[in-house]
């Protein structure tokens, strides 16, 4: 939609190339939907019925501003103020865009996007920082939130489901910051997984026996690593029979199993009150009877109850951490029982974490985009003051290809499984030949 045809009384039709122009006439357009549109009926309305309703205020207007569009531009115009109304405005076409991943705008002229794990510049931009700044206010007042200079940060949950943050002025220097994770309605299952090159078969038969057994399992990995979609594929092992509570920040998990029970933490309102953490929703989760609990990410002092939970019982629960290999992670552990102010001897804590944990599974983005399960460790009890592991598989870099691409296989370490007994007396006796490095 890049020409307008405006004519003038007595006058042949001027042809207007003008980005700017453009913008201030969906600005023009968009006022006068707001003064004709029945807000109040927009929720009773079809889409239809409001595409229609939108298109006729939209050509009446046109008329007035002796403005001409071709088919194709109207359609589009009309398609952009909709959205504007209904939806996210200019963001609403990549959240309908089910290749992009992540959306990620660096004030009103710089929008960007994650697609096949890479990030690119969109040519697709607000009007000014307070267009932007409108549609943050409709994205954090659907879910009772506000964001001001006095509450410059806000954390929440699009209608369907996916990830917002936002960081507005004075705290973003140059324009407001918003991140959306996209929410992937069709859930990765194993399968998937190994087809896409993240982990192999053998690794795969290892971790359904590690969870069908009732492992306590951690998935480590940094931001956008594949964390929560390892975890959802992990979960699929798990027995219908069993009664499974989840634990988020925002809820992500996409649990097929008949028996669960999920939550969400929240924030404190306006007045500071009514934050439930998730260590508020761990320990009611203790007292529900459940057989597993899957926190979404451990990342502060819910991080003892998670402990406590995997040593009293709750035998196959499972969470993430942020964290850059296994070693890492149980440091990170520690770290964490530091912060949440419990005053533990260093041997005590590193025991309890030992007796809690029994794998720790490493999920990377790598520089050419791919996301890989690099190592899958086993951690095997104390020793001394130190905390005994072992790797069972690793993803080893070989190369780079002319294209950037990686080159690399996944191998075995040759190491056997320290449980391999408890394996077989589940009824998963898995043949030594996994175990077997490639030569």
């Amino acid at each position: 939609m890049g020409q307008i045809a405006v004519t003038m009384p007595g006058q042949f039709s001027v042809t207007i190339n003008s980005k700017n122009r453009l913008m201030e006439l969906k600005v023009e357009l968009h006022k006068k939907l707001l003064e004709n549109l029945n807000l109040a009926a927009l929720e009773a309305a079809s889409e239809a019925d409001l595409k229609a309703e939108i298109a006729s205020i939209v050509s009446e207007t046109l008329d007035e501003m002796s403005v001409a569009l071709n088919k194709d531009d109207r359609i589009a115009l009309n398609q952009e103020l909709y959205d504007e109304v209904m939806g996210l405005g200019p963001l609403e076409t990549l959240l309908k865009d089910e290749t992009v991943n992540d959306i990620l705008v660096n004030g009103p002229k710089r929008i960007f996007i994650e697609r096949a794990g890479k990030l690119t510049l969109t040519d697709i931009t607000f009007k000014d920082e307070r267009h932007l700044l409108r549609i943050i206010d409709k994205i954090v007042s659907a879910v009772g939130r506000r964001v001001d200079e006095s509450n410059p940060y806000c954390d929440a949950r699009l209608a369907d489901g996916s990830r917002f943050n936002c960081m507005v002025p004075p705290v973003a220097v140059d324009g407001s910051l918003v991140s959306i994770r996209k929410f992937k309605k069709d859930k990765l299952g194993i399968p998937d997984l190994v087809n896409f090159g993240a982990f192999t078969e053998e690794m795969a038969a290892y971790l359904q026996a590690a969870v069908s057994t009732r492992l306590n399992i951690i998935v480590s990995g940094g931001t956008g690593s594949g964390k929560t979609t390892t975890l959802n594929a992990l979960s699929s092992f798990i027995d219908n029979t069993e009664r499974v509570l989840t634990i988020e920040d925002t809820a992500e998990l996409q649990l097929q199993q008949i028996h669960v029970g999920r939550m969400e933490s929240r924030p404190a309102n306006v007045e500071g009150k009514g934050a439930v953490t998730q260590r508020d929703c761990l320990r009611n989760a203790l007292r529900m009877r459940p057989d597993r609990i899957i926190v979404g990410e451990t990342r502060g002092e819910e991080v003892i109850d998670m402990l406590q939970a995997m040593n009293t019982g709750h035998d196959g629960s499972m969470t993430t951490i942020h964290a850059n290999s296994a070693r890492d992670g149980v440091s990170r552990l520690e770290n964490m029982i530091a912060m949440a102010g419990i005053e533990m001897p260093l041997k005590a804590v590193r025991s309890q974490i030992s007796s809690a944990v029994n794998l720790i599974v490493q999920a990377s983005r790598l520089q050419d985009g791919s996301r890989r399960m690099t190592s899958i460790t086993e951690i095997t009890g104390m020793e001394g003051e130190v905390i005994s592991m072992q790797e069972i598989f690793r993803y080893e870099r070989l190369g780079l290809a002319p294209d950037g691409k990686i080159i690399g296989r996944f191998n075995a370490t040759g190491v056997r499984s320290h449980y391999s007994e408890r394996f077989r007396q589940w009824g998963y006796d898995l043949p030594a030949s996994i175990y077997e490095p490639i030569a």
